[in-house]
């Protein structure tokens, strides 16, 4: 295991956290600095990408490759870099080595940045009256099957949690 990619993918993971509260403020200052360390982190995972392929656990620990996956999820202004670590990452499922969950959330996210409609229903759009609205899904009578597949709860099980009281 490679103990100082995995502390650095960590960090830049809390560093995300710490920026995405900011981020959904109304403040156009704190969007701004979200949109920069994002930038920046997709760019360091770009890098490693570059020299180590997906960062597996085997590589980087379940922290640290949980770590890469949120770093590529908030990829969002960087899509070349977002759908290779979608490629990546799907080879890396298919030999075992990384999250079906993971990976399903990661496609429904590029594939809502490509403007094409998400397979898992995992990416909200917002809130309307109260309730979870979700980017358009293709073939949403499939969704919970789908999500059954990865180990992700069914639709209406996932968006009470973002229900507004």
């Amino acid at each position: 295991m490679n103990d100082t990619l995995a502390a650095e993918l960590t960090a830049m993971a809390a560093a995300d956290h710490q920026g995405a509260v900011k981020a959904n403020s109304e403040d156009p200052v704190a969007q701004l600095a979200w949109r920069r360390l994002t930038t920046r982190h997709a760019d360091r995972l770009a890098e490693i990408m570059d020299e180590h392929g997906w960062p597996t656990a085997a590589l980087v620990g379940e922290d640290g490759a949980r770590a890469a996956w949120l770093i590529a999820q908030h990829a969002d202004r960087q899509l070349d870099v977002q759908r290779r670590a979608l490629a990546l990452m799907d080879a890396a499922v298919t030999e075992g080595a990384a999250s079906p969950r993971d990976l399903a959330f990661l496609r429904d996210r590029t594939l809502v940045n490509e403007g094409r409609p998400q397979i898992y229903g995992t990416q909200i759009a917002g809130i309307r009256d109260g309730a979870p609205v979700p980017f358009p899904c293709e073939e949403p009578e499939l969704m919970d099957a789908r999500r059954a597949e990865v180990g992700i709860p069914p639709f209406a099980e996932y968006v009470a949690q973002f229900a507004v009281a």
